[in-house]
């Protein structure tokens, strides 16, 4: 076994993970999951962050 033998084990090892991880990505079972995460953005939280910055300057400002 010499050095190109290895490379080329890597790159058919490296394009199954790839495959492994688009299969994954576009399963049903993984859709759950992903509409959740992209609804985070859109999710109303009416509570204000306290103790940022903001918070300070309005207070030293008046």
């Amino acid at each position: 076994m010499d050095i190109n033998d290895l490379r080329s084990l890597i790159t058919v090892l490296g394009l199954l993970c790839f495959l492994g991880i688009c299969y994954w990505a576009y399963s049903k079972h993984a859709k759950a999951g992903f509409d959740e995460a992209a609804r985070l953005p859109l999710t109303d939280d009416d509570v204000p962050a306290a103790g940022g910055w903001q918070d300070k300057e309005g207070k030293a400002n008046g």
